[in-house]
């Protein structure tokens, strides 16, 4: 056991390292109190007294979340950190104006960039149009920066200057951005009829923050 900890507060800092080294992330206070049945409050109890003791740092956000404690490593520095910023908010149901507001940034694990984290960002889903894609409201899409698509690829895309994300398709000239649900249409964009521009690639997902 480490130093200076009880017996519970040991379970939760090694529940929180086993699920960071699986998911890439740290748990969220929920997921914590599920896990040890107790409530949302009594979880973050746990994680502040961590905090105190110095097993969790405090990471720097605009925003208030659940994922603002993440482990704390002997000799971590802001170098060998990983965050990608958090830039608002993006539609998946009718296209919406995304706010290149920066909410905070959203901590992932080096391994899992692959050195690419300079190219990535993420936006929080709105709406339910990519749900048979298990891309739900309040999601975080983490996002490569690209301004090309192959068909299939699940895309953040401007269309008229509004952002949605969609699935990219094409037919001839004509660009689909399909959805992921049995009962909403398409976007159909005909040559010259509307400007798109493709602002990225999802290449992962976060829930719960």
């Amino acid at each position: 056991m480490d130093a200076q900890l009880t017996k519970r507060q040991q379970e939760v800092l090694d529940f929180i390292r086993e699920f960071s080294e699986r998911d890439g992330v740290p748990p969220t206070v929920r997921e914590i109190g599920a896990r040890f049945r107790v409530t949302p409050r009594a979880a973050f109890d746990h994680l502040k007294a961590l905090e105190r003791k110095g097993y969790l740092r405090r990471r720097s956000t605009a925003g208030r979340t659940s994922r603002a404690l993440t482990l704390a490593r002997p000799g971590e520095t802001a170098r060998t950190r990983a965050e990608i910023p958090i830039l608002g908010r993006i539609a998946a149901g009718l296209p919406l104006v995304s706010e290149e507001n920066r909410e905070g940034a959203l901590p992932l694990a080096p391994e899992w960039l692959g050195g690419r984290g300079d190219d990535l960002f993420s936006l929080r889903v709105k709406g339910e149009s990519m749900i048979s894609a298990h891309i739900v409201e309040g999601d975080l899409v983490v996002v490569r920066r690209q301004d090309h698509a192959q068909p299939g690829d699940v895309v953040v895309a401007l269309v008229d200057g509004e952002a949605t994300v969609k699935r990219f398709a094409r037919e001839g000239q004509t660009i689909l951005l399909r959805p992921e649900h049995p009962t909403m249409p398409p976007i159909v964009v005909q040559p010259g009829e509307k400007e798109v521009r493709i602002l990225g690639k999802v290449v992962g997902l976060v829930r719960g923050l």
